[in-house]
């Protein structure tokens, strides 16, 4: 490049310079005079054409900026009605049922005067080609945007994108038409009136822009945080455009502006706003006030857009008067020299051809260059033109340089070395700090999006692929070994004594010993083999081209001699165990779940013969998962033919020494084998889905009943109301319908939801996410939510001020634990959940020295067979205020 450039340079002094050719006139004066005239009719033409086109330039800000305005008061009642439309988003935004109604119609109220006001600026807008496109595209828009509107039938994150995409194509277009303004060459009077302009417009723009980043941050989704930020960004670019107006020229609109500024209407508004954009602590404002807020906006955003129409109207004035005195001036010089001209023709031709061929050239070379195509530029002509083409020759290779750059950040190639080099001059170093700040962007993103993509795959602890990530490896594998007629086996690990370390040691030793069991596990299989941890102590191999069932046995000895190393966990050395389930692929239609399941029925079998042996899928387990599934089949019969029981076990106030209330337990009445035991039947349940339709029918069962309950013999005033617990499993509190399916239940029988507690197990706490962020809802709704059989799991007693819970249950296998240490680990538990505030029951309790021990350690409630057994719905309704330590007669 640099040593082209030189050449460049030699070869465009080697033409004969213009002013050779322009002393030829000299000869004949009035050749001379018929040039100048001709020079100074053009002048005058391009500057009544420059006054003209700033004139209209200014035009389509103002129209621009009018459907803008109007769009962006469109937007926000548009997406009110969407989230009004949505009961659960109408309840996030704080809006109570009796007040939806009336906000529905004073939103639809805005919404029509908003469609008027957009409506009416865009059937006036003049057919200009200028702006004809932006303003048609916003109409189309538009159009199918109040479609989506009217039918509900978008979600409201995307309507609010594609109504932000909206407002950003016309500020882009109004953006380019106030550049085109100020790019014209007008008189300075004329020049400052178009800067006035954008001061206003960048004015307008700021406050436009605020309302839709503001109410995208109002919104309880996983995006707001996102809209917050850019908020305050408006936020911020507002108020420095208020600090600009003061260098407005025009005496007129700095008054204007002034009186503006001081009214109400502007001080109302930014004062409520400047309040959000305090800080992160600011609560959000609920759907009603949001609401007037729209109104006073919508109010304040006209205020400026007049000023804007203002500045406009005085641009326009002054760009006239340009184009009326250039038409003046270029009239009278065509008059002066229309005599001229004739006399100057001959000696003009001459001229005019030496110049006219170089001038076509280079005018043929930026024309293409316009259309997209950055052509060579020849040096031809005078010295000049030859000066001309070699900056548009400098001009064209800046462009293909910035093309290069575009391609190498289109295809991703961050590292290409076109990257790094810069365009000279100050505006290339603009462009090329935007290039550097697009690339680390870039990077940025893709690095968070590698992250994020990690975490979803792997197990935080010990950064092992998790059961979702092992499912889609499994999948991936038995579709390979389909291909390739090649065995696929997969090992499922369970540790043996791992909870004995959870108790002896604490969870972090528990932790320790999860890490460095991955570890060996890794080191163990081979280079192609995956290692993935299901969740808890629960581990799995994929082995694919396995070779044989018995290179499979032997790995998993291996696996199993690795774990049962001695471990160095919190300062000490423990010992655990593996019982390994071996299954491998024999047919084409087995898919992941059916082999982990067939892998984890095996483990069950290897621990059920002695625990650290491992044990091959064979035919009699595969009969055993067949009953398995025949006993889902009439499970969910079962449900369906309202076989299915509800009993009623009531905790104790061990204070008051009366009932506190009952704990819904399912029991299943199955025709032809009498009672079923809920452990043969609600493992299986848990195993599938069904357990979700299990749980559904207990809360509507249990609702009804306490709701039915409470109207046959209400309590007595100023007595304490008995509740009702039901159990809901980890897979139920997992999905997205637990929510609604509560809300359900409470709605159907009326009862009201500080009277229903629902008990989830520690694992669910620490295993699902999902569920910890559900539970927390539920508990906003007034619901209790209690920790059941606690203990044994893997929460420790410091996590408990950071859970959304109200009641601890104590595992009835520490209350009845004669075991030393025990009973003071009972003690500290009942302390620790006091501390944060929780109330405490014991299970289990079957003696009255139990009691009598709880009771003096503060305990709350107690429930256990020595208080009564779970009762039919009779028997527990009759029961009122039992005395502490009685044995029913049933015990």
């Amino acid at each position: 490049m640099s040593s082209t450039r030189p050449m460049a340079e030699h070869a465009a002094r080697r033409g004969a310079p213009l002013w050779l050719y322009l002393t030829a006139l000299v000869f004949v004066p009035l050749l001379g005079v018929a040039g100048l005239t001709a020079v100074m009719v053009r002048s005058v033409v391009v500057d009544a054409d420059s006054a003209a086109r700033a004139a209209a330039a200014v035009g389509a800000v103002a129209q621009l900026d009018a459907v803008r305005s109007g769009v962006a008061h469109e937007m926000i009642p548009s997406l009110s009605l969407t989230v009004i439309e949505d009961p659960a988003s109408a309840a996030e935004l704080g809006v109570p049922v009796e007040q939806v109604a009336t906000q529905r119609r004073l939103t639809l109220t805005l919404l029509q005067q908003s469609r008027g006001v957009t409506d009416d600026v865009l059937g006036s807008a003049p057919a200009d080609p200028a702006r004809s496109s932006a303003l048609g595209g916003a109409a189309r828009e538009v159009a199918e945007l109040r479609a989506h509107v009217d039918a509900h039938d978008l979600r409201v994150d995307l309507l609010y994108d594609r109504y932000l995409a909206l407002l950003d194509d016309l500020g882009s277009a109004q953006q380019e038409a106030v550049a085109a303004a100020a790019a014209e060459q007008v008189p300075v009077a004329t020049l400052t009136a178009t800067r006035d302009v954008q001061l206003v417009g960048e004015l307008v723009t700021a406050a436009i822009r605020q309302m839709p980043n503001f109410f995208g941050a109002q919104l309880d989704w996983d995006r707001s945080a996102d809209f917050r930020q850019d908020w305050q960004a408006d936020w911020a670019a507002y108020t420095d455009a208020q600090q600009v107006m003061s260098q407005l020229s025009q005496a007129p609109l700095r008054a204007e502006w002034q009186e503006i500024s001081t009214s109400p209407e502007v001080t109302t508004v930014d004062g409520v706003l400047a309040t959000q954009a305090g800080g992160t602590t600011a609560a959000p404002l609920p759907l009603p006030d949001l609401v007037q807020l729209v109104i006073g906006t919508s109010t304040r955003d006209t205020a400026l857009t007049g000023l804007l129409d203002s500045a406009v109207e005085r641009a326009r004035d002054l760009a006239a008067a340009d184009r009326d005195r250039a038409t003046g001036h270029r009239d009278l010089i065509l008059g002066l020299g229309a005599g001229l001209v004739l006399a100057s023709l001959l000696g003009a031709l001459w001229v005019g051809h030496r110049i006219s061929r170089a001038l076509g050239l280079v005018a043929d070379r930026a024309e293409r260059i316009i259309q997209g195509s950055l052509v060579d530029v020849e040096s031809v002509g005078p010295r000049e033109v030859r000066t001309v083409s070699r900056a548009l020759a400098s001009a064209v290779a800046g462009l293909r340089r910035i093309q290069h750059q575009a391609r190498a950040i289109a295809r991703g190639d961050l590292s290409h070395p076109v990257l790094d080099e810069p365009l000279p001059g100050s505006l290339g170093q603009l462009l090329h700090a935007s290039v550097e700040q697009l690339v680390s962007a870039i990077r940025q993103r893709d690095s968070l999006q590698s992250a994020l993509a990690h975490q979803a795959a792997h197990d935080p602890l010990t950064e092992l692929p998790n059961r979702a990530q092992a499912l889609s490896l499994v999948t991936a594998a038995l579709h390979r070994g389909r291909r390739s007629g090649s065995m696929t086996g997969l090992l499922f690990v369970d540790l043996d004594g791992f909870k004995a370390v959870n108790d002896g040691h604490g969870h972090a030793a528990g932790d320790e010993v999860l890490q460095e069991v991955a570890r060996r596990l890794r080191s163990t299989v081979r280079p192609g083999d995956v290692v993935c941890r299901l969740g808890g102590d629960e581990f799995v191999v994929l082995v694919e081209e396995s070779g044989s069932e018995r290179d499979l046995q032997g790995l998993a000895e291996r696996l199993i001699g690795s774990v049962s190393e001695p471990i160095t966990a919190d300062g000490s050395q423990v010992r655990i165990g593996a019982s390994v389930g071996i299954a491998v692929c024999r047919d084409a239609d087995t898919d992941a779940d059916a082999l982990i399941a067939e892998a984890d029925t095996a483990a069950y079998r290897a621990k059920d013969r002695g625990r650290g042996r491992a044990e091959m899928f064979d035919e009699a387990l595969r009969l055993q998962l067949s009953a398995r599934s025949e006993m889902e089949a009439a499970i969910a019969a079962g449900l369906a033919a309202g076989e299915m029981r509800l009993h009623y076990q009531p905790v104790l106030d061990l204070s008051a020494g009366r009932l506190k209330g009952y704990e819904a337990l399912v029991r299943w009445e199955r025709p032809g084998a009498g009672m079923v035991p809920p452990n043969d039947f609600i493992p299986v349940a848990e195993e599938s889905s069904l357990v979700c339709e299990l749980d559904r029918w207990v809360l509507h069962e249990a609702t009804r009943q306490l709701a039915e309950w409470r109207v046959e013999a209400p309590v007595e005033p100023g007595e304490p109301e008995p509740t009702v617990a039901v159990n809901v499993s980890g897979r139920h509190l997992a999905d997205r319908r637990i929510l609604q399916d509560v809300a359900d239940a409470l709605a159907a029988s009326g009862l009201p939801p500080r009277l229903l507690v629902l008990e989830v197990t520690e694992t669910v706490l620490v295993n699902e996410p999902v569920a910890f962020s559900h539970l927390a809802a539920l508990r906003e709704q007034g619901i209790t939510i209690a920790i059941d059989d606690f203990g044994t799991g893997y929460t420790s007693i410091g996590q408990l001020g950071n859970m959304p819970v109200d009641t601890l249950k104590i595992d009835r296998s520490f209350v009845a634990s004669t075991q030393p240490g025990h009973p003071e680990l009972v003690a500290l538990m009942i302390r620790a959940a006091h501390t944060f505030g929780l109330t405490v029951v014991a299970e289990g309790v079957e003696e009255v020295e139990q009691v009598e021990w709880l009771r003096g350690q503060s305990c709350d409630q107690a429930q256990g067979y020595l208080l009564s057994r779970p009762l039919p719905p009779a028997d527990a309704a009759a029961l009122r205020r039992p005395t502490v330590g009685a044995v029913p007669a049933d015990r």
